[in-house]
């Protein structure tokens, strides 16, 4: 395991060097940009399923914006029809924290991807629940 490894290094920079391709964080974009061709997908069917603005979805997928908040990467996940697994892999390799379901919000979302909601339906119930909505 990274975490063990990591602990055992007597230097950062070793650890570093030697792990560095395990660390990283992918960007954003390329990181959807792959999933979009690996699943055959249409970028125009993602940002209208995103229930984001046009233009500020493209800004994502073309990577003009770098960091969106975390929610904007939820409604591109949902909007691409990602499973709850892929949605916390694409978290985790773009640097966004993970979903926790001890997080109210968190719980949400996960559950709208588990039951295959979209962004409008998971927007609902987070409201619903008195939660922020994806946007």
């Amino acid at each position: 395991m990274l975490l063990e490894e990591l602990k055992s290094f007597d230097t950062f920079e070793r650890f570093y060097l030697e792990n560095k391709e395990s660390i990283a964080a992918v960007s954003l974009s390329d990181y959807l940009n792959a999933l979009i061709a690996q699943k055959g997908l249409v970028k125009a069917d993602i940002v209208a399923n995103s229930e984001m603005s046009e233009v500020y979805a493209y800004q994502i997928l073309s990577g003009i914006k770098k960091h969106p908040k975390r929610e904007k990467v939820l409604s591109i996940a949902v909007g691409m029809g990602l499973s709850c697994d892929e949605t916390q892999e694409l978290l985790k390799k773009t640097g966004y924290a993970p979903l926790y379901a001890k997080n109210p919000f968190d719980a949400v979302v996960i559950y709208g991807l588990a039951k295959g909601m979209n962004v409008v339906e998971i927007n609902n119930l987070l409201f619903d629940y008195e939660q922020e909505t994806l946007g």
